[in-house]
């Protein structure tokens, strides 16, 4: 699965923890890993371009997302004919998506994962504007959401024991980095 990701926003955000949100939803709809997505971050005057241009709607917004190929969220790469697909771009805008983050009391980062979730979910066919629509996808993205905080936060816990364990075998003289001295 390729991910490319450019911040032309100028807001200086955790890339690679973006990209990891994107994969992870990706992966958690089965889509197939030979399926490509653009992310980009803007600015707040591109996003209001981009929003007025194929939305017809004033001023900036949060995320975009644009389609290119058809896909089917539950194909796996075993399905027959998998080629690789331009999935599409997701455009996200870290300028205004700061207020949102305020407001919601969470860090930016927290909100350009929940806007990289929605973005994917859009990409693969998924919209609000209908009431069932609004609680079924809102109830998968909020599920994607958790699932991957949750396997954050195992990493998160997995690095600290790995570091944790390193610096008792350091202190032991059994870590591989260094031989034993001599008796």
């Amino acid at each position: 699965m390729s991910i490319e990701i450019a911040n032309e926003s100028g807001v200086d955000v955790d890339e690679t923890s973006i990209v990891s949100a994107a994969r992870f939803t990706l992966d958690r709809m089965e889509v197939s890993p030979l399926a490509e997505l653009s992310v980009s971050l803007v600015t707040q005057d591109v996003m209001e371009q981009l929003h007025v241009r194929w939305m017809d709607l004033p001023g900036p917004t949060d995320v975009m997302a644009f389609p290119m190929d058809e896909m089917e969220a539950g194909r796996g790469p075993e399905a027959p004919e998998s080629s690789p697909a331009l999935l599409g771009d997701i455009v996200l805008c870290p300028g205004f998506a700061e207020d949102q983050a305020a407001t919601a009391g969470h860090p930016l980062l927290d909100e350009l994962h929940l806007l990289t979730v929605h973005g994917v979910l859009h990409l693969l066919g998924y919209d609000h504007a209908e009431p069932e629509e609004e609680r079924e996808m809102f109830g998968l993205q909020n599920r994607v959401l958790a699932d991957f905080r949750a396997a954050l936060d195992a990493a998160r816990r997995q690095d600290t024991q790995r570091g944790n364990d390193e610096r008792l075998l350091g202190t032991a003289g059994l870590d591989e980095g260094t031989d034993p001295e001599p008796s």
